[in-house]
């Protein structure tokens, strides 16, 4: 490791999920890209995107030293030089995975066979040209009776027919509607053979597919039986055990190869002490998501959250920042009257409650602050002849790291009629960001839809076919160096939506300074609601609030 005989030493151990990385974790982040990019064999995958990771450590003589890992495999391998190994080399040729992968991989041909088979696609042929047939016939069969009444109904209307000619008339129609259902019946028992024989191979095809979950699902919990860690106090336990312990269900596809596992094991089984960690993004972003080269990320908490809060049980971790309970002068009231108050939020304290019962949210503390009374004597002053409100409710929401206006509701009424000038956008919301970046134009419009991404929450990503419409207008108010301040006007409300928006290639391409999720950690997330308009429900004023921006 480069000389770092400068370098304050961390007092306490990095919490993965939140932390800016310490300035050790950087030194050796540019020795670990500076080796691997100029490794013939990996550096086009590298250059294609690869999550790395680094963690600092001390021997038994307290030397500094640092192991360097990648997420997943790289050149086909999980056992490189250089990199800590895996955890259990999924790779291994007679292992358990490469062999009940062979079956699996074999019951897939036999499905895809089963679809795909001469016999199959003939029947589905002769389904479709039976349903023409019959489609044609009963029309033809239909025009036919058309006509045939037609010209009974003329013969009637004439008049002068027998009854001998009514009888026939009759005897005509009914026997033409009883040969319409017997072509309708005589359809329906070919429909039926060919569907029976279609059922009877749909039938095998999901028995086989049962068949391939039932084995899939038991390989999972085999391999991750197999997948033991270890923590500072020297306990072992298997990944499978921990997932059922925490969350009732096995881990998801891919836990225990990330970067921040693989390291604290390779530690651990060694007898190295951990000092601080740090993962960072090498190369070009994946389709969707937002990485960039060179910047720092938390750990994923869909795979790596139970499984790192075992790991790390014997060291003495950071504090989670998004968990601290804030002093309740950090409440601003910006606007208050019987039916409704604006607050100023501040960065880092949740809109409402969260998993985290530690962290105090917006929503409880107006809520404590109306139930004690303790608004002050001119709010007070403007309700006082009415019954007094000791509620609060959730009309909308910023993001834990984002600070600024935000309006509660008092009654359900307001709840609900505020919540319908959000849904109809007539609400106008401005933000002030400071991007990590110039971007390419002064002003315009994103458009880009979002999703969830569903191993990684709270993370989002792009998906034009499956995500929500998500459209934010945007200007640039001041560039400062290798910053830019920006206003944006978002004109849908999905979750982090500014932040990708800001941070994706087809988007600004500057992320948000400060945004761990898609851009670099900082002291805080540069991110404020500054003003926001809306209709009172009940006086039918225009309502123009904005707050003083926080993080410049």
């Amino acid at each position: 490791m480069h000389d770092v005989s400068g370098v304050e030493l961390p007092a306490r151990f990095t919490f993965p999920f939140h932390y800016v990385p310490h300035e050790l974790c950087k030194v050796a982040a540019r020795e670990v890209m500076d080796y691997a990019l100029n490794q013939d064999q990996w550096h086009d995958e590298l250059l294609a995107g690869k999550m790395l990771g680094v963690l600092v450590v001390k021997d038994d003589d307290s030397a500094l030293g640092f192991l360097a890992a990648y997420s997943g495999n790289l050149a086909h391998n999980g056992n490189n030089p250089y990199f800590v190994p895996h955890i259990y080399n999924l790779l291994e040729p007679q292992g358990l995975f490469r062999t009940g992968e062979a079956q699996i991989t074999e019951i897939n041909h036999r499905i895809e066979s089963l679809e795909k088979s001469q016999e199959r696609t003939s029947l589905k042929e002769l389904l479709d040209k039976t349903l023409a047939q019959q489609e044609h016939e009963e029309l033809k069969m239909r025009q036919t009776m058309n006509a045939a009444k037609t010209l009974r109904d003329k013969c009637r209307n004439e008049g002068n027919i027998t009854a001998e000619q009514e009888a026939q008339m009759i005897k005509e129609s009914q026997f033409q509607k009883a040969e319409l259902k017997r072509l309708k019946k005589r359809h329906s028992m070919e429909i039926d053979s060919i569907n029976q024989r279609l059922n009877e191979q749909l039938a095998a095809i999901n028995n086989l597919k049962a068949k391939r979950r039932a084995m899939s699902e038991k390989l999972q919990r085999q391999l991750f039986e197999l997948f033991v860690v270890h923590n500072a106090r020297g306990e072992s336990m298997d990944v499978a055990t921990i997932f059922e312990r925490r969350l009732h269900r096995l881990p998801p596809g891919g836990t225990g190869e990330c970067c921040a596992p693989k390291l604290l094991q390779y530690a651990f089984l060694h007898g190295y002490k951990p000092v601080c960690m740090a993962e960072f993004w090498v190369g070009e972003s994946p389709q969707g998501e937002v990485r960039h080269h060179g910047h720092y990320y938390p750990a994923c908490r869909s795979k790596c959250l139970p499984l790192l809060e075992f790991m790390l049980q014997g060291l003495d971790v950071e504090s989670n920042p998004l968990a601290t309970k804030p002093n309740d002068d950090t409440l601003k009231i910006n606007y208050e009257d019987q039916w409704l108050i604006v607050i100023d939020k501040p960065a880092g304290m949740l809109t409402v409650p969260g998993k985290d019962e530690e962290a105090t949210s917006a929503l409880e503390m107006v809520q404590s602050m109306l139930r004690e009374d303790s608004l002050n004597a001119v709010h007070t002053a403007q309700y006082s002849n009415n019954t007094q409100v000791r509620t609060a409710l959730e009309v909308h929401r910023l993001d834990q790291a984002t600070s600024g206006l935000v309006v509660f509701a008092k009654t359900q009424g307001i709840q609900s009629a505020l919540r319908k000038q959000f849904e109809e956008r007539s609400v106008n919301k401005t933000y002030l960001a400071l991007l990590d970046g110039v971007p390419t134009k002064n002003e315009g419009t994103i458009d880009l839809p979002l999703r969830p991404d569903i191993d990684d929450r709270p993370r989002q990503v792009v998906d034009i076919e499956n995500g929500k419409q998500a459209i934010t207008k945007y200007r640039v108010l001041e560039q400062r160096g290798t910053y830019t301040l920006v206003e944006f006007m978002p004109l849908t409300g999905r979750t982090h939506q500014l932040r990708v928006h800001a941070s994706h290639p087809q988007g600004l391409n500057c992320p948000i300074t400060g945004d761990m999720l898609y851009g670099t950690a900082s002291h805080r997330l540069c991110l404020h609601a500054w003003k926001l308009n809306f209709t009172h429900p009940i006086t039918g004023e225009p309502m123009h609030f904005s707050s003083e921006m926080s993080f410049l």
